[in-house]
């Protein structure tokens, strides 16, 4: 646990070629977050939901169908009531 954000590992993927999502859970729904790679090539995540939050079951919707589509993915929950993760990345 980081910044008293705690989180779990939900769903383990591929340990070498696994992509990860980040569900955040706050005050008024959740924001998934997925790891790709910017322009440079640097890592970086993208709000997958989109800028507010949604109801916690279109977020499950999302990564349901995120990884029927990709089986290798990793899934991680962290509580953060400002929607931030509990780690540094730069955030799109």
């Amino acid at each position: 646990m980081k910044d008293n954000k705690p989180g779990v590992v939900v769903r383990k993927g591929d340990p070498d070629a696994g992509g990860v999502l980040v569900k955040l859970y706050g005050r008024s729904g959740c924001v998934v977050l997925s790891q790709f790679r910017d322009i440079e090539g640097d890592l970086a995540w993208m709000r997958s939901t989109g800028r507010d939050p949604v109801p916690e079951q279109a977020a499950d919707d999302y990564i349901a169908r995120q990884t029927r589509f990709d089986p290798d993915l990793w899934v991680l929950e962290f509580d953060a009531a400002d929607y931030l993760p509990p780690f540094e990345g730069k955030i799109v």
